[in-house]
This record gives structure tokens, sequence and C-alpha cells, in this order.
């Protein structure tokens, strides 16, 4: 290895006591390969397998934990007990190559998908339409506000959905609180103008996230035999006006840290990018909050991050202990581990169309990367 990539090798302990092997993660990634009863597939397991060798944690594919919040065709879900064997199988797939395996957990809330639901209705804090196209679908229709007895149960949702995780042999759970969805919809000003004790000013906004929160810690101390993490990822900012700004994310960081969370996991597609508003630096989000946080809790850092170098930058310059890597890994499932053997520079980093199965890809991903313009660097195959 060359020596100035050690610090992306070190091991780390969390606040849980769950140890893992280096500063590298797999990020959430959507794969649209769950089986016609959205348990985890065969060529999920693969997929996974392929990719777990090197990285310290795999954190995977966000899994809905109530039928009304399912975001995507091929979804895997955690909302039923039935799912529990395929995903046993998952985690030891990915702990028997020496990671830790996380589950991201979620619910879509008003930008779910309404052709995936049950009656085609989306939910969230209040009915307020998505202004903007969102990922791979577009949804313009305004969602059902929720009651109070159903925020209650989407609460006891990923509880119940905490449970499964450990009862499967996870090792942690990612709440997912970025990307517009519904933990992020209770919490911004743009999607959530009700006037109860889930809305109404900054403070009773957090308070679906919060209670989430504990939910998920109380099933973790009843049920967790061995040391469990709670992650949870955020977007820094949102492009709707009213929304979320960078002013608004301090807050939320301050009150997630107070909750003894092993760490927060940022939500951007560029490591570098600069805040839109809220406040006015000439540094990135990522170096913002870093310096925000101070160390108080493990943060991730991730972002278009596609060499060594790129890791190495995150952790030094932005002075972020993690780096999550995503779509590196599904151009080169071995790119950890050439980092490892000082082999960094054979890092593959484009899509070669003619390796899909060399690169273990299920096909519905790989239909998807090879026709959304933009979203993979593809190399053509000449004949």
């Amino acid at each position: 290895m060359n020596k100035k990539y050690s610090p992306l090798f070190n091991p780390f302990t969390f606040r849980s006591g769950v140890e893992v092997k280096n500063r590298l993660l797999m990020a959430p990634m959507t794969t649209f390969s769950a089986d016609e009863q959205d348990y985890v597939s065969d060529a999920e397991l693969a997929y996974y397998e392929k990719r777990a060798d090197g990285v310290g944690v795999v954190i995977t594919a966000c899994a809905y934990v109530s039928k009304g919040g399912k975001g995507f065709e091929g979804q895997m879900a955690i909302d039923c007990d039935e799912t529990i064997p395929r995903l046993t199988l998952l985690a030891n797939t990915i702990q028997q190559k020496g990671a830790k395996a996380v589950v991201q957990i979620y619910h879509g809330g008003r930008i779910a998908v309404p052709a995936l639901i049950p009656n085609g209705e989306t939910v969230s804090a209040s009915s307020v339409a998505p202004l903007l196209d969102r990922g791979f679908y577009s949804i313009d229709q305004a969602p059902k506000a929720l009651t109070h007895t159903e925020v209650l149960d989407i609460i006891k949702d990923f509880g119940d959905a905490t449970r499964r995780a450990i009862e499967a042999g996870f090792d942690g759970v990612e709440l997912h609180g970025a990307s517009g969805y519904l933990l992020q919809q209770f919490y911004s000003p743009h999607s959530n103008i009700r006037d109860d004790e889930w809305g109404g000013n900054e403070t009773k906004r957090l308070a679906f996230s919060l209670a989430i929160i504990d939910e998920v810690k109380r099933v973790v101390k009843e049920y967790a035999e061995k040391p469990f993490l709670v992650g949870y990822r955020f977007s820094p900012e949102e492009p709707e006006t009213p929304g979320i700004t960078m002013k608004e994310t301090n807050t939320l960081m301050d009150t997630l840290i107070e909750k003894e969370l092993d760490y927060l996991h940022l939500a951007l597609t560029d490591a570098w990018s600069k805040p839109r508003r809220g406040i006015v630096s000439d540094k990135s989000r990522t170096e913002i909050l870093a310096d925000y946080i101070a160390g108080r809790v493990p943060l991730i850092g991730v972002g278009s991050i596609q060499t060594a170098e790129d890791a190495l930058q995150v952790m030094t310059k932005a002075n972020v202990p993690f780096v999550s890597i995503g779509r590196a890994l599904i151009m080169d499932p071995k790119w950890v581990e050439k980092i490892a053997q000082g082999e960094e520079q054979s890092i593959v980093r484009e899509i070669q169309q003619d390796k899909q199965q060399e690169l273990t890809i299920p096909d519905p991903l790989w239909q998807l990367i090879c026709t959304v313009d933009g979203w993979f660097p593809l190399e053509k195959v000449t004949s």
C-alpha cells in the first residue's frame, strides 16, 4: 500500500461498540432488484457479495418500513417478519466477506410511487405536493396529511423494522432522513405546515425524527444482544423555497448529536459542492459541517469520490473521519482492495458495457445504468 493512503485503513470503534476495520463504507444505492415479493433476491446477494471484501461497512439499499412508503420498483422490504429469512442471508453474505452489515430503513412519504403503494395514496406531514422531480420518478400529486395516530403508527413501523434487522443479524440500521423522504419532509418548512405537536415551528418539525430515533434506540436496547449501530443520513439543504438551508441543518446537527447516534452520513452528489443559501462561505458543505460538528459525532463524507486521492482529500482537507463510496464500487468492485494492494492506478472509472456478468450487476440496475444519461460514465464497446 502507498503509505499516504494508510489513514483510509485505520480501524475504528463506534459509540455502540461496533468495530470496523477501516474508514471506507459502501454507500446505500438502490438496486431495483428485489424479487416479486420485495424480498432480497439472489441477484442482490451476489451483487453485495462481490463488493463486501474491502470496505469496513456495507450500507444496503434502503428498505421500506411501511407498504405506503415504497419508492422504487424492485425495492426491498423490511415491513413484515416474512422478510427476515432473506434479510438474514443478506447480512450473512456481507459479514462473511469481513464487512459490517447495516440496513438503511426508510419511508418515501410524498415521493413514494403511487403505482407501487396501496390505493395509490401518498402521505406526508402535510398535503403539499412536491415541486421538483426526484430521482427516477416524477411525482406531482399532493399527499394526504398524516393524522396523529398514523404518525405514531409509522414511528412504530421504524421500530419494528429495527427489530427485524436485529433478528436478521445486521450490525446496525441507518435512518434515511435525506433525499426528500419522509423524515426530511417533517423537518422541512416546505412540506410541513402543520400546527400540532408534529409541526408549527422548527422544534416541532424535528419531533418526528426524534421520536423515531427514540423508538429505534428503545428497540435496540430491548432486542440487541451484541453491539448495534444506529446512524442517520441527511441532506444538508433543499432546493425548494421555503426549505431547509445550512442554517436549519446546523440546528438538525445539534439535535441529532444530543441523541448520541453512532454517526451522521451526508447525502451529496459532490463532496465539494458549495452551500446554496443560509450561510456565506468559500468552503464546501462537507467542510462547513465537519467544522460545525467538530468531532462531536463521526461524520461520513460522500459525493463523486472516484479515486484513492479523492477519498484521502475528503478525510484530510475536509477533516471527515469516514468516506462512503457509491458508483465507484459499482464500476470497480475491487476498488478498496486495489488501494490496499498499492494498485490504485488500475481502478476502473467507467462502466464497461460488456462486463455486466463480471461486475455482478443485477439486470434491472444494469438496464438503468446503460440508459439513464449521465448517471454513469460508459465505455463504448467497439466491434
